[in-house]
């Protein structure tokens, strides 16, 4: 079993393993964790009281962060004609339609949301095997299977995410960088958690929100009390 280095056992030392933080009190901690050379990504990770197995208990969508995610999103859109122009207009990075499926058959993924109109999607289920596993598949319960591109692409760009249960009914997701002050890390976070509580599934039961962590890309986890809501924070 391979042990951590010297730097995460540094930031290690700075979270106290049994204890319930609240948010803006872990927000601020991850900060300190933060100790790459690169700009690390925050993440949540979010254990629901559900069970995905059932229909009536997946928890799946999308939101858009207030202050982005740090990172910009390279969006591919497949479209033909006036919505093909509506797509470039509204800053989409790649726009096509036959062509940009068969890029991607032959290996390309230089990309990292997909969009398409409806009329598209009898093409692009062509790469349902390849997309899929990836979580690239254009689908209309995020939004990304629409005729209002400019919304879909804008959006994107601006910082919305999507989340969504595994198997055991825990949600991953970034929520900023560590590069980012502590107000708005904890804003992203209040949206996020949020938009979780007002899509809990009613065949829920019991306690929805069971565990709540905060990490950074290669820092230790911070366990945030999931029965606090995290407040705005001036």
């Amino acid at each position: 079993m391979s042990k951590h280095g010297k730097k995460y056992q540094e930031a290690a030392k700075l979270v106290e393993q049994d204890k319930l933080y609240d948010f803006d009190e872990a927000v601020s901690v991850i900060k300190k964790t933060a100790s790459a050379k690169f700009d690390e990504t925050v993440e949540i990770a979010v254990r629901l009281g559900v069970d995905p197995k059932y229909a009536d208990q997946q928890v799946r969508g999308a939101v858009v962060l207030p202050n982005g995610t740090g990172k910009t999103q390279r969006v591919l859109v497949f479209a033909k004609g006036e919505k093909a122009k509506e797509a470039e207009a509204a800053g989409a990075d790649f726009v096509g339609a036959e062509d940009f499926v068969e890029k991607i058959q032959g290996g390309w993924a230089d990309f990292d949301v997909a969009v398409a109109t409806p009329d598209m999607m009898g093409t692009v289920g062509r790469l349902g095997k390849i997309l899929g596993p990836k979580g690239l598949m254009p689908n209309p319960k995020v939004g990304t299977v629409t005729m209002d591109l400019t919304k879909a692409v804008k959006e994107i760009k601006a910082g919305k995410i999507e989340y969504r249960t595994d198997k055991a009914g825990n949600i991953h997701a970034p929520v900023g960088k560590a590069s980012f002050d502590e107000a708005k890390l904890l804003e992203n976070v209040r949206v996020l958690i949020d938009t979780l509580n007002k899509v809990k599934p009613a065949a829920a039961k019991g306690q929805y929100m069971r565990s709540i962590t905060l990490s950074t890309t290669m820092g230790p986890g911070v366990k945030v009390n999931p029965l606090k809501a995290p407040g705005k924070k001036e």
